[in-house]
């Protein structure tokens, strides 16, 4: 009832930029916080950001002051701006979405991965 479509991925260099977008749609009423996780080859999946409906963020170590998550709530959309890329950021990153449907049930909804590759 809820998908989730990520972009923005893609192939950077180290020092360079990306942007990512994660777009909710279907049977939203609230959302009520949204996540970046990325998984590495050979790597468990780790939560690399998030925000809550209030627009509290955390974030993990490795990635403050260079990442930051965003959101449109108008437009059911978060944001993952990522600067200053290191090799180690190469990852498969995923958003998540925990949404109040208009049914007035809970979904922990999941997109399908955006490929981040950061290489000279």
């Amino acid at each position: 009832q809820v998908q989730l479509v990520e972009s923005g991925g893609g192939l950077v260099q180290p020092g360079g930029s990306l942007r990512l977008s994660c777009v909710g749609s279907g049977s939203i009423f609230r959302i009520n916080y949204m996540n970046w996780f990325r998984q590495a080859p050979g790597k468990e999946r780790e939560l690399v950001a998030g925000i809550t409906d209030s627009d509290r963020t955390n974030y993990v170590a490795s990635v403050k002051g260079r990442f930051t998550i965003s959101r449109d709530i108008a437009k059911n959309t978060v944001y993952l701006q990522m600067n200053s890329l290191k090799p180690e950021d190469t990852a498969v990153y995923y958003c998540r979405m925990n949404v109040l449907t208009r049914s007035l049930t809970l979904s922990d909804t999941w997109g399908q991965g955006t490929q981040v590759t950061v290489s000279s």
